[in-house]
């Protein structure tokens, strides 16, 4: 996939005709697969690249108040474009979405990037709307001669898949949701950095993690996960919050590896967040929280997707 940075359309000379994804694809979720799965079978059909014009951050920086959740992602942006990949796009165009940009109609928008991006068929999901004017997505076919093709919703019970509902179950710890949402499970990444050691004296070593990624991390609590270092995946369970047991005042993300003993300090690894155990709870002892380890533990290696 070729990954081409532009400020503007001035900066666009792509050379073959493309079907274009339109959309800004937080998560690249189960419908925004859709969307990409029909983008290839038109490709394929009409001997067109597949392309996609889309935002590193978030459009909403440019119209809310500021919020650092803003700036959180689903996915890192590397894993972002590897997933793009995988997905069959072969050039992606990025570009800041900013109050210029934001100031197109739905017309100019049409005029200075889509014909410049040399398309001839679009694809877009049901509620993508365009230009300062708001356009609807149905109106696209106004001022684009080309084929239009717009992917109805995609459904996981009774709700709609969307960025906002997959976020919505993180916050709540609902990681399991998130991840049949996504298609994958939700994943982190972290460096292996020193902590207090603390776990290594009741038999549960943990790798503390100083996470890397602008990504949002589920709400506190234990969770199932699988660990990915080294091309190798581990079980274990993870965990997030402050170690109110021993009077913690800081965030901790941690995780306990199964069957593996290495020191693996300065390590890049990454969390798979599979499904939730408990909520954070004090201990009156510290026996109370070994004995409860040990049934976390039991629950973690038993877990199964189902």
């Amino acid at each position: 996939m070729k990954t081409i940075y532009i400020k503007d359309e001035n900066d666009i000379h792509q050379v073959k005709d493309t079907v274009l994804v339109l959309g800004y694809f937080d998560g690249l979720h189960l419908g925004h697969q859709e969307l990409f799965r029909r983008a290839r079978e038109i490709a394929e059909r009409d001997h067109l690249q597949v392309a996609v014009l889309t935002f590193p951050e978030s459009p909403k920086l440019t119209f809310v108040r500021y919020q650092p959740e803003l700036l959180l992602h689903l996915l890192s942006p590397e894993k972002r474009m590897e997933e793009l990949e995988d997905l069959g796009v072969e050039v992606l165009y990025l570009t800041d979405f900013t109050s210029d940009f934001a100031s197109y109609n739905g017309k100019e928008f049409i005029q200075r990037y889509v014909k410049k991006l040399r398309a001839k068929v679009l694809v877009a999901g049901f509620d993508y709307s365009f230009g300062s004017d708001k356009r609807d997505v149905k109106t696209l076919e106004t001022d684009f001669d080309g084929e239009v093709v717009i992917v109805s919703s995609i459904n996981l019970g009774e709700e709609k898949v969307s960025s906002t509902r997959i976020r919505q179950a993180i916050r709540l710890g609902d990681v399991k949701l998130a991840g049949q949402l996504l298609g994958r499970p939700l994943s982190s990444r972290g460096i292996v950095v020193h902590g207090d050691a603390r776990g290594r004296t009741i038999g549960y070593p943990t790798a503390n993690l100083a996470p890397l990624d602008m990504t949002h991390l589920p709400a506190d609590g234990v969770y199932v996960v699988e660990v990915e270092f080294e091309g190798k995946f581990y079980r274990g369970m993870a965990s997030v919050g402050k170690n109110i047991t021993f009077e913690g005042k800081e965030l901790r993300f941690e995780v306990n590896i199964f069957d593996f003993s290495r020191d693996i300090y300065g390590h890049t690894i990454t969390i798979h967040w599979l499904d939730k155990i408990r909520n954070m709870v004090k201990f009156d002892s510290v026996e109370g929280l070994v004995e409860q380890l040990e049934s976390d533990e039991t629950q973690a290696r038993a877990w199964k997707n189902c």
